[in-house]
């Protein structure tokens, strides 16, 4: 147990950000899910997008490594180019 006040307040801080960080992969996973599930191109081709946003904005904050995050975007563009075929 921290002892100090700054260190209280850092594991409160770790807390809350542990819990949005959660939520925020869940929703990327859930979205690329989704997205995989899709079978029309017209509506894959509007909902990708959002999907890369959301996986960039996970990369940049370090929780998918930038590698993991080109590979999800190129297979999902890679999937909503063959739709339809």
């Amino acid at each position: 147990m921290a002892h100090h006040a700054s260190a209280k307040k850092r594991m409160r801080q770790d807390a809350k950000k542990r819990l949005q960080n959660r939520y925020y992969k869940k929703t990327t996973r859930t979205a690329i899910k989704t997205l995989r599930e899709l079978t029309d191109k017209a509506d894959a081709e509007k909902f990708f997008p959002k999907v890369v946003s959301m996986i960039d904005k996970l990369a940049k904050r370090n929780l998918f490594h930038k590698n993991k995050a080109a590979n999800l975007k190129s297979k999902l563009a890679k999937h909503v180019a063959n739709l339809g075929k």
